[in-house]
């Protein structure tokens, strides 16, 4: 039985060689790629692919191969990326495509893995990203207006397409030049918001569909969440399920452009997830009824460096809940369980591509969809949408259980090789492993700093506008047409004479300072002192302040600072939405009002630290921090640590800080906010994956900061001597910041005896599955150095929990930690056999599982 297996892997690692090996052959000459209702095809053959998106620069260059390749494995035949308007030119005419704003390298490092590329151009790219990808100066355009039959608007966007096909055709990289671009998108879910543009918006995916086929690409361009895109433009689905996705033409195959494998989170909101369960449920759906093309969105979500989060609200850590997480680490069961059903789908794609599908009902909510040719190749997938009850069904003469909510294939018609709702893959606990930060002693070895503090040092930032700033006016002026988003804060400024006469005062001194402000967060000071703040949420960014203040005789210098917390990325006429203090601004009481509104203003465009670089951390205005500029508002931090070692990915843990921006070596690592907590309720600890998802069903970390944890890439660090700056809006004390390495912790994995064979060793040959070792249960330590050097937990019979908190249940063998201790200690990686045969029937008559907890070292 052994020896099978092991010929089974062998010939399947054979193929997968083959496999890659013919991919290389065929994209060093040029590739025709076209399609017909039922797929893309590329040289006259019909492809089923699994896509999934990384976008470029919400990691490092240095990370790219690490993630393409683990999207390999991971069963991906593309890679899926927007182009970002933006971070391409940000001043008009002028382009930046250096470091992870390398679009021809990225494209070619997924060359270099074997896979190809699916080009999402937009422009507008909504992807929580500022502004929707637009650049700024965009807005300023006279006459403009987004995303409509508009000639200014249209001249700009035909331009930056033309720039990026011509640069991707001048490096060869569409596959009509052999290059690994397969697809191409223009425009992105407009027809979400339509419906908003009246007569005008036709007109415009009509022009924009013309425009972008006139690029002479070579291959297929798309439109998603585009019910009227017209010919020769695909159509697609975004969503949590396409299933029911049908495209606007017979002639044009069903395709899912965003499968969102998580959602996003907004600081001040819950952490979501989507259990793989579910998500894998959805992907067999669809290719269950049709489908041929789908993506993860996102397969790497990665981080939101800078300012580039959108939103507004957005978090810095865009980790998506994707297979692979924010560090670049695989995110397990998840990855695993979806690499499988990859396999499970692609033992089915020739009866998949050469035929439509024949629909049986197995009864209610239970349906079958058969796949055959004229060769006699068959396939079926058997689903359950029954939300509540598994159900037993008999088909083709064969009884099949089925989860609800759940859909298992069987490449034969026969052998379930897959099902959505049981995993076979191993868990693995990721840890945030925190330590002080590593400093540097004077001879130049490195110790934590339980032994050796690192010093901080702090410079103050200054309050308000100086005279001599020459930029007024008359009124309020709205904050995203005043700076350009040149940075995320705006000044006000006025004054005010007082008598102690004043009708509106109260006690000759007080009064109620009322300001309204578009949002997203608003500071108030009054002769330099903060006497309150407000902040939006993503619900509702606008902001009503009412604080009581009090006055001096004589002049008062009442402030503002205004913040901005990305740009609106997503709406009908999302442009428009402004921010700031538009007032009105008054002074109330004694039923009296001084409205401050219409009056002569004073504004800064950002800070002052930022105007001096303070970000790059070598002013030398710096003094030793005393207790008087801990949490405090409007403070500049900064500090020195050491790199640690290994190559484990690092965050910084912001624990201890209220709201602000750090950067490491000049650096950005993005906006923080630890202060702002996610609601108390809302959460749960445990996710029942059936039945329809939505961002809020798997919520957690309820009533926690909504992000602690900031990812700092190895590529941002020298060996020694990082420099470390902080901007602390509200107030926070900088020596609770510690580092956390992101590491591995224990492995379980928990598999029944209904569960199906790994996928990997199906084999057409009836006489060889016939051989099968039915359900297994496999372990791997995630590092080729380490092996597994205890069980912690062992159970077959019935046992309950979850990792880390598995209990015997009332069924258990007593050989079970015995027997999986010797096939398991001191090895890398171990299978059990998830049988009776194997550690004995300890209760007869009953379905057992097998659970295991180990600990590699």
């Amino acid at each position: 039985m052994g020896e099978v297996f092991i010929s089974l892997l062998n010939g399947v690692h054979f193929l997968v060689l083959l496999s890659v090996a013919l991919s290389l052959v065929l994209r060093s000459e040029s590739a025709n790629v076209t399609y017909d209702r039922r797929a893309l095809v590329i040289d006259g053959r019909r492809r089923l692919l699994i896509s999934g998106s990384i976008h470029y620069p919400r990691s490092t260059p240095e990370m790219w191969p690490g993630l393409i390749e683990k999207s390999k494995d991971g069963g991906l035949d593309v890679i899926e990326t927007y182009v970002f308007w933006n971070l391409h030119e940000p001043v008009q005419g002028q382009y930046d495509f250096a470091e992870e704003k390398d679009l021809v390298k990225f494209v070619k490092t997924v060359a270099k893995a074997g896979l190809f590329v699916h080009l999402r151009i937009g422009p507008y790219v909504c992807a929580e990203w500022n502004f929707g990808g637009f650049p700024l100066w965009l807005h300023f355009v006279p006459g403009i207006k987004f995303r409509t039959d508009n000639e200014p608007f249209k001249r700009e966007m035909g331009r930056f397409t033309a720039k990026i096909v011509d640069m991707m055709r001048d490096e060869m990289l569409f596959a009509s030049q052999g290059g690994p671009i397969i697809l191409t998108q223009i425009e992105n879910e407009y027809g979400n918001v339509q419906s908003s543009y009246g007569p005008a918006a036709k007109a415009y995916v009509n022009w924009a569909a013309s425009m972008a086929v006139s690029q002479g690409t070579g291959v297929p361009w798309v439109m998603c969440q585009q019910a009227d895109a017209p010919d020769p433009i695909i159509n697609t689905c975004n969503g949590f399920y396409c299933d029911q996705f049908s495209p606007n033409s017979a002639r044009k195959p069903k395709m899912w452009t965003e499968n969102w494998s998580g959602w996003f989170l907004m600081f001040g909101g819950a952490a979501p997830r989507r259990p793989v369960e579910d998500l894998a449920f959805a992907v067999a759906r669809f290719f269950q009824r049709g489908g041929t093309f789908q993506n993860y969105y996102m397969y790497h979500g990665g981080t939101n460096f800078g300012r580039t989060t959108g939103g507004p609200f957005i978090a810095t850590s865009y980790d998506y809940d994707a297979p692979i997480d924010e560090y670049g680490i695989c995110r397990q069961p998840k990855w695993g369980h979806l690499r499988d059903l990859h396999k499970a789908i692609k033992l089915c794609e020739g009866a998949l591509l050469a035929s439509d599908p024949s629909y049986t009902s197995l009864g209610p909510y239970l349906e079958a969809h058969t796949y055959k040719t004229g060769t006699g190749t068959c396939a079926v997938f058997l689903a359950n949408i029954d939300s509540t009850r598994d159900a037993v069904v008999t088909f083709n003469g064969n009884s099949y259980k089925l989860p609800a909510w759940s859909v298992s294939i069987l490449p034969d018609c026969k052998t379930v090789v897959f099902n959505s709702a049981q995993i076979n893959s191993q868990a693995v606990s990721m840890e945030m492993r925190r330590m002080s930060l590593p400093v540097e002693k004077s001879t130049g070895a490195v110790e934590s700093s339980q032994t050796l503090q690192p010093v901080w040092s702090s410079i103050d930032e200054v309050v308000g506008v100086p005279e001599s700033n020459l930029l007024s006016a008359e009124g309020l002026l709205e904050q995203i047409n005043t700076t350009a988003d040149s940075s995320d804060y705006l000044w006000y400024s006025n004054s005010i004479d007082i008598t102690g006469d004043e009708p509106f005062l109260m006690n000759k001194s007080q009064a109620i300072l009322h300001v309204e402000s578009l949002g997203h967060v608003l500071h108030a000071f009054v002769n330099g002192e903060i006497t309150g703040s407000g902040f939006g949420s993503a619900d509702n960014a606008k902001i009503t302040l009412e604080k009581t203040i009090t006055l001096v005789q004589g002049r008062n210098i009442i402030d503002f600072l205004s913040a901005t917390v990305g740009l609106q990325n997503y709406g009908a006429f999302f442009e428009q939405k402004g921010a700031g203090m538009t007032g009105p601004v008054k002074l109330k009481g004694n039923n009296e009002t001084r409205d401050l509104s219409s009056g002569r203003w004073r504004y800064q465009i950002g800070l002052k630290g930022e105007e001096l670089g303070l970000y790059k951390g070598s002013s030398g205005q710096w003094s030793s921090l005393s207790s008087s500029s801990v949490n405090k508002p409007l403070v500049w931090y900064k500090t020195t640590f050491e790199s640690p070692g290994g190559d484990v990915p690092i965050a910084m843990d912001f624990t201890g800080m209220g709201k602000g921006e750090a950067w490491v070596n000049g650096r950005s690592l993005g906006r923080f906010w630890p202060a702002y907590l996610a609601p108390p309720t809302g959460c749960t600890d445990s996710c029942n994956y059936r039945g329809g998802y939505r961002p809020d069903k798997c919520a957690f970390n309820c009533g926690k900061p909504s992000q602690s944890l900031y990812h700092v890439p190895r590529s941002f660090l020298r060996k020694d001597g990082n420099v470390m700056v902080l901007f602390e809006e509200i107030g926070g004390d900088p020596t609770r910041i510690s580092l956390a390495t992101r590491q591995p912790g224990n492995l379980c994995s928990h598999v029944s005896q209904l569960h199906p064979s790994p996928v990997h060793a199906w084999h057409s040959d009836l006489t060889l599955r016939g051989k099968s070792r039915g359900a297994v249960l496999r372990l791997e330590c995630p590092h080729q150095d380490q092996i597994i050097a205890s069980i912690e937990f062992a159970s077959f019979g019935t046992p309950t929990g979850k990792c880390g908190s598995f209990n015997l249940g009332d069924c258990h063998s007593e050989n079970s930690l015995a027997i999986v201790k010797k096939g398991c200690v001191g090895m890398r990686s171990c299978s059990l056999d998830v049988s009776s045969g194997y550690f004995g029937d300890p209760c007869e008559g009953v379905v057992k599982s097998l659970a295991v907890e180990a600990a590699c070292m």
